[in-house]
């Protein structure tokens, strides 16, 4: 055991040795026995310490040196790139919408005026695909529904930069053919497929055939033709528009395409040989109209007796507007007694039209005015002598009224021979596509 009088051990191992011999024995009488000294050795704890250290250190002399790399700086990984879709009502949102994604407020600014620079031509919403590295702005795509718009991005200089898309739309023709059902044209053409903006057009090109209450019922076909341009999705862009008309009954049938004339400000409706469906006088000046009463003798229902119906009564809610049947002058515009609000045009071929009992008279509409078929007069009402909202409309032919309803006006106009080519040809185009199977 080791005392503390003997000498330090020391912690070289150089300075290591045996340890020294043991006194020799001495004799001793029996009696008393003999005490044999051993030899000293060091605390546990030291030793190991002691040959772990002589360890490390042998192998570190004996182990090769090898050469240490250079210290270099550490690459950073890519920054990853964070990717957003969203929709903005318009150019003038994307600033904040980016500023609301994290994207820094320089780069919004200038993402967002660029954006308005290139878009300031067009409307309606926009959606947006943005890459955001961190809070810097990498790109930015917006887009309308027909593909048009404009990506913005950064440049060699790494300056944001725009430049613009080009709408990429297609026409695409669609044919719906079906039946009238017991209830109404609008709902047949709607339980058809025809869409409900298109049930207005399609009546309005036969205004000048058909009678749309009377001359039309259950079992009777029709065929739309619509036209929509459509993006690379196939998604319809804007209204659709109807291009083509077909009605047949048991006493007439009629087809009818729309074409606008060269210099004419608007297209209007053709048959197959090129003859205008427009007349004089327009069949009813009122859309959505039902016939209430006819033209002739008829138990008043105000005064009781029998008497003289002039005209033909169309019930119609109201506020429905109400057109003049020809081109015209006006001759009176106001209120008259029984009429209520009243309006009389005068014709060029010396006829005159009547509507009565309207709710009002557009503005506009006053005595010596020269207004065109089709121009709104005036609404459905029920003022003067009258049970309910309806128009009361008369023709007076020679100063005498006469059946709204079965007087023949004048035909429409052909195209002019030098157009009837690129007319032709516009129908053979829809009429090629009518004949593909469906």
């Amino acid at each position: 055991m080791y005392d503390r009088n003997d000498p330090e051990p020391s912690f070289d191992p150089r300075s290591w040795g045996t340890a020294p011999p043991a006194a020799p024995a001495t004799a001793a009488p029996m009696s008393s026995p003999t005490k044999v000294s051993k030899p000293r050795t060091l605390p546990t704890g030291v030793a190991l310490a002691i040959a772990a250290a002589g360890a490390i250190a042998a192998y570190t002399a004996r182990a090769p040196q090898q050469p240490q790399p250079t210290p270099t700086a550490t690459a950073s990984p890519a920054q990853a790139i964070d990717q957003r879709t969203l929709n903005v009502p318009g150019p003038a949102s994307i600033a904040a919408s980016l500023t609301a994604l994290g994207v820094t407020q320089t780069d919004a600014d200038t993402a967002g005026t660029l954006a308005i620079e290139e878009l300031a031509d067009t409307t309606g919403p926009l959606r947006l695909e943005v890459s955001i590295a961190h809070t810097r702005l990498h790109a930015l795509t917006a887009t309308h529904a027909d593909g048009g718009g404009v990506v913005i991005e950064r440049d060699a200089n790494g300056t944001l930069a725009a430049k613009s898309l080009s709408a990429k739309l297609t026409r695409r023709l669609t044919f719906i053919r079906g039946e009238l059902d017991g209830e109404s044209f609008y709902s047949s053409a709607v339980a058809a497929g025809v869409q409900d903006v298109l049930v207005g057009a399609f009546a309005n090109a036969f205004r000048y055939d058909f009678d749309m209450q009377r001359e039309v019922s259950a079992g009777d076909v029709f065929e739309a033709g619509f036209e929509e341009r459509v993006n690379a999705d196939g998604e319809p862009v804007g209204p659709a528009t109807l291009v083509y008309a077909y009605l047949a009954t048991p006493a007439k049938t009629r087809a009818l395409y729309r074409y606008q004339l060269p210099g004419a400000p608007e297209a209007e409706w053709f048959d197959s040989s090129g003859r205008s469906s427009r007349r004089s006088l327009m069949r009813t000046p009122v859309e959505a109209a039902r016939v209430s009463s006819g033209f002739g003798m008829r138990g008043h229902p105000i005064l009781g007796f029998r008497k003289m119906h002039r005209g033909t009564d169309f019930a119609a809610p109201t506020g429905t507007p109400i057109f003049a049947a020809g081109d015209a002058t006006v001759t009176f515009a106001g209120m008259k007694g029984a009429n209520g609000n009243f309006v009389r045009l005068h014709h060029a071929n010396g006829w005159d039209t009547l509507y009565l009992h309207m709710n009002a008279i557009m503005p506009g509409i006053s005595p010596g005015t020269q207004i065109a078929q089709g121009t709104q007069i005036g609404e459905v009402g029920t003022t003067g002598r009258s049970t309910g909202p309806h128009l009361h409309y008369e023709i007076h032919v020679d100063g005498e009224p006469v059946d709204p309803l079965s007087i023949e006006t004048a035909g429409g106009q052909a195209i002019p021979g030098g157009q009837m080519a690129a007319f032709r040809t516009a129908r053979d185009a829809i009429d090629a596509r009518r004949a593909e199977p469906r």
